[in-house]
C-alpha cells in the first residue's frame, strides 16, 4: 500500500512539474517589420487580429519619421538608421489610418497606410 501511495505521489509531482513547464511556455509574438523611407511605408497595409499581441518593428532608412495611429493610441518616432519596437494588442476590429507625423520633406503628406484589425 505504501509503495502504491509513493508511486502515485511521484506521478502527481511529475505531472505538476510538466504542467508548470507547459504553462510557462508562451508562443513568440508575431513581429511586423515596417520600413519608413522617402514618403512611403513598406508595407503600407497591415492586417492584425483583435486581441492578438504583435510587435511593430519600425525602421527608418533615410531620416527621422513618425508613426501615428490615433484611433489605436499608437505613436512612435523613428530616428534615421534606428529601429523602434512597439508592442500592440488591438482591442477593436476595424480599419485604421496611420501616417508620418514628423515633417520629412516635400511629399510628407502622402506618407500613410492602413491597419486592418480582423475578428
Amino acid at each position: 500500500m505504501r509503495t502504491m501511495l509513493l508511486a502515485t505521489a511521484a506521478g502527481m509531482l511529475a505531472a505538476v512539474a510538466t504542467a508548470g513547464v507547459v504553462l510557462s511556455q508562451t508562443p513568440a509574438e508575431r513581429v511586423v517589420r515596417i520600413t519608413a523611407k522617402r514618403f512611403t511605408y513598406e508595407p503600407a497595409q497591415i492586417t492584425l487580429v483583435r486581441g492578438q499581441p504583435v510587435i511593430l518593428e519600425l525602421v527608418s532608412l533615410d531620416r527621422t519619421h513618425g508613426f501615428r495611429v490615433p484611433q489605436l493610441n499608437i505613436r512612435a518616432e523613428i530616428p534615421e538608421g534606428s529601429t523602434a519596437r512597439l508592442r500592440v494588442v488591438p482591442e477593436q476590429a476595424g480599419h485604421f489610418f496611420f501616417a508620418c507625423d514628423v515633417f520629412c520633406g516635400s511629399g510628407h503628406e502622402e506618407m500613410e497606410g492602413d491597419i486592418i484589425v480582423t475578428e
